[in-house]
């Protein structure tokens, strides 16, 4: 994970507020999700629109354009079950910019998922990587030089993600190592805990085979 912000291309600039209502109404399924909408989001913008008009690049039926919201928070942050809702309710996709107030003169963080079009909106549990917060007037990197939209997508959620793509790897396949170094990991875990209480030796011996593969595995995938 890189943290960086980028200086979107002033052509690309929409700066259209978006009741908040709109989302929650359409995408809010329980009574739990309208009431975080309420009690964490202060302000939806569409701040800008990265599209073959604004910034010309070609874009195709995966990614055809992309759209960077603004969500100023009324506290600490949004949470990703709100984020996702968001998300269900845009067909291109988002790259969200979360902003709030602190003691520095406020902060903010880079976040999305990869969605292309076409995708299954995110499940929120783990679809989304972010920066760290930064302060709000930290220096602005340029966009990722790319060809197509399609690649400017990819440029622009790699150094979100913990785990860097490896040669010739799409985003999506990422998200499946992703997943499986997580997965691992939780065995793992397990598998520590229950060699701690294991009070034969002989189990104790396989245990500890088993998690010397896990472990292997789980380097590999990394």
């Amino acid at each position: 994970m890189t943290d960086i912000l980028y200086q979107w291309p002033a052509g690309a600039r929409f700066g259209a507020r978006v009741p908040k209502e709109r989302f929650y109404e359409r995408t809010a399924s329980t009574a739990a999700l309208r009431e975080r909408f309420v009690a964490e989001v202060n302000r939806i913008s569409w701040a800008y629109k990265l599209a073959a008009e604004t910034i010309n690049l070609p874009g195709s039926s995966e990614v055809p354009e992309i759209e960077v919201i603004q969500i100023d928070a009324k506290a600490n942050d949004i949470s990703t079950q709100v984020l996702a809702s968001i998300d269900k309710a845009i067909p291109n996709p988002v790259i969200f910019e979360i902003h709030r107030d602190d003691a520095h003169g406020g902060a903010v963080r880079m976040t999305a998922a990869h969605k292309p079009v076409g995708t299954p909106a995110p499940k929120p549990a783990n679809a989304y990587f972010s920066t760290g917060w930064m302060r709000g007037d930290a220096p602005r990197a340029s966009l990722p030089t790319a060809i197509s939209m399609t690649a400017l997508y990819s440029a622009l959620l790699g150094p979100l993600m913990p785990l860097a793509p490896r040669p010739g790897e799409g985003l999506a396949v990422v998200g499946e190592r992703l997943d499986a170094v997580r997965r691992l990991e939780r065995e793992i875990s397990a598998l520590e805990r229950k060699l701690r209480s294991e009070p034969q030796l002989n189990r104790k011996v396989d245990l500890r085979r088993e998690l010397k593969t896990k472990q292997a595995e789980l380097d590999q995938t990394r």
